[in-house]
């Protein structure tokens, strides 16, 4: 039997990219928005796409809109009011709709083992995993470390202007990244997957603020220097002044300081993925860091 797949966020970056994943396979594509828009009539006019609307705090509206389906997958991405309660509204609609299974929008590194108060997000998704583990539905999160896209403007650990390479603590804690492209096709596997685990981790590359200079000088022909930065423990202090400093509060889905959590939680090796099955679903192409850079340079 096909499988029917309701993916909520689609109108997004990886939820879009989730929906293309998902229209490669034998199977049934619906799309929840919360209303019309360009993003969702570009969606409504796709063959095989199913689009459905219903405001997640109206519980009817969401439990009809899942009604038949097999598998929801979230790719909202916002702070509290999404992350948290938005998901849970989704989760108590497919509870009562009879959905089977739930993937999460997780799609970052290792949360669960993060000390409390040093990366807001990943204790968001942490509160909802919570949830999650105790609603009767079976879970399947994927941790994918961090979006190597990033490493090309929206995540400031390569200074490309000034040939340096940042890092805290340590240029040589791993860290994992995967692209969104390889993050929507694993994700995609996963929905479709009825023996998927409780969590699923790949990683595109792994590598070291070293490795990336040594990438970088190659790929240009100029020496790309390691620059330290200070301490994980000091740049989770300013994390914190930033945060209380900001005056958008906590409304912001990511600001500044956010990224300095995030390198905290990556830099310390907590987030740190340890089950990396990248084989899970077959012999896959992974686009490495190299790839993207060197995409970005010659772009």
């Amino acid at each position: 039997m096909t499988t029917t797949v309701l993916v909520a966020g689609a109108t997004g970056d990886l939820g879009g990219r989730i929906v293309g994943a998902l229209r490669t396979h034998d199977t049934r594509v619906r799309v929840l928005t919360r209303g019309s828009g360009p993003a969702a009539e570009r969606l409504a006019s796709a063959d095989g796409v199913e689009v459905v609307s219903a405001d997640y705090t109206d519980h009817d509206a969401l439990t009809s809109a899942l009604a038949g389906v097999d598998v929801v997958v979230s790719a909202v991405s916002g702070t509290r009011a999404v992350i948290v309660d938005a998901q849970r509204a989704l989760l108590r609609a497919a509870v009562e709709a009879g959905v089977e299974r739930f993937v999460p929008s997780d799609y970052a590194a290792d949360y669960r083992s993060i000390t409390p108060g040093t990366n807001r997000n990943f204790e968001l998704r942490r509160e909802f995993a919570a949830d999650l583990d105790a609603a009767p539905i079976r879970a399947t999160s994927v941790l994918n470390g961090a979006f190597t896209d990033m490493l090309t403007g929206q995540a400031p650990l390569i200074l490309f202007d000034r040939q340096r390479v940042l890092y805290w603590s340590s240029p040589d804690q791993l860290l994992d990244f995967t692209t969104k492209d390889d993050v929507a096709r694993t994700v995609a596997h996963v929905a479709l997957d009825p023996a998927a685990p409780r969590v699923v981790e790949v990683a595109g590359d792994r590598v070291t603020s070293r490795t990336i200079a040594d990438t970088m000088s190659q790929l240009t022909g100029t020496p790309f220097r390691l620059q330290w930065a200070g301490t994980v423990g000091t740049l989770s202090a300013m994390a914190r002044v930033g945060r209380r400093l900001s005056k958008a509060g906590d409304d912001e889905p990511f600001p500044a300081w956010q990224g300095m959590q995030y390198f905290v939680s990556m830099f310390s090796g907590e987030a740190e993925l340890h089950h990396v099955d990248n084989g899970r679903y077959g012999d896959e192409d992974w686009t490495t860091v190299r790839d993207v850079l060197a995409a970005h340079m010659s772009a």
